[in-house]
């Protein structure tokens, strides 16, 4: 193997860091910009479309002010505003290392991000919590 071929083996590695680090960058900027934008003083963002028209909770609603509590290092008000969000972050990190070090190993991308049983069992769960914190008894679950 020549030290070209070596050379543009390691180029093809950083290349595929490209864009992990590039969704690194654009999810810090936001948790940057929603932690500095206070999402609980009325006029910074818009109201969520599906509680304007219904009047019920939809499983994002209350994640702008997640998000806003964890920038500030408050994770119980997190958890009270978005339970659902707060558990997504291990999920979301450990897909996301997962995809760096499939970049740096040099393996493609993996077309399919879990198996399908498990996303039915996701959209289950945001289906459950959805209706849940719309009901009496889920109150809690309501930011």
């Amino acid at each position: 193997m020549s030290i070209a071929t070596t050379g543009q083996r390691g180029t093809g590695r950083y290349k595929a860091l490209l864009a992990p680090l590039g969704v690194a960058a654009a999810a810090g900027a936001v948790f940057a910009f929603v932690g500095a934008v206070n999402p609980n003083e009325p006029g910074h963002y818009p109201t969520c479309p599906f509680l304007a028209v219904t009047g019920l909770y939809c499983p994002g609603c209350g994640t702008l002010r997640t998000i806003h509590a964890l920038a500030h290092l408050d994770p119980v008000a997190a958890l009270g505003l978005n339970p659902l969000a707060v558990a997504m972050v291990p999920f979301l990190v450990f897909w996301w290392g997962r995809w760096v070090v499939r970049a740096l190993q040099g393996r493609p991308r993996r077309t399919t991000l879990a198996h399908p049983a498990w996303l039915w069992v996701f959209i289950g769960v945001v289906v459950v919590y959805w209706v849940v914190r719309n009901l009496p008894f889920g109150a809690f679950l309501a930011p």
